[in-house]
């Protein structure tokens, strides 16, 4: 059922925990499954330099939790903004159809952190251009 990256990112997350004066947070939840998911970023320079998270939910959603923060690392705010649920799903070699919201959570994650850090600044929030709305609606 579950790619040998998604165990892998279940059972050995990266970049697990919480971070101490973050620049951005961004939490998003799921109310029809459960999942919680709350990532951290570090900001310098317009880059992230570090990314944490911690997430209560199943697997997928840890998984996706982890391979968001690894995807982010190291990219500008304008490249993180770009990183979809889609490309977190083919980092994990594939997430199962019902399992797909776990990957949009972890978009919306970072786009939440990311205006966060934006708002914070002074600047005006970035707007989704890609509504997740109907894959929110699929269960476990």
């Amino acid at each position: 059922m579950y790619s040998e990256k998604v165990m892998d990112h279940f059972l050995h997350p990266r970049n697990i925990g919480d971070m101490e004066n973050p620049d951005g947070v961004g939490e998003v939840g799921n109310p029809k499954c459960g999942d919680i998911m709350k990532i951290f970023l570090r900001i310098r320079e317009n880059r992230i330099e570090d990314a944490k998270f911690m997430t209560f939910g199943c697997g997928a959603a840890i998984a996706s939790s982890s391979m968001a923060t690894e995807l982010v690392k190291g990219k500008t705010l304008e490249e993180a903004w770009e990183i979809t649920n889609k490309s977190v799903a083919e980092a994990l070699e594939g997430l199962p159809p019902i399992k797909m919201h776990c990957s949009v959570l972890a978009e919306e994650a970072i786009h939440g952190a990311i205006n966060d850090y934006r708002t914070k600044q002074g600047l005006e929030p970035w707007i989704e251009n890609r509504p997740h709305h109907a894959l929110h609606e699929s269960t476990e």
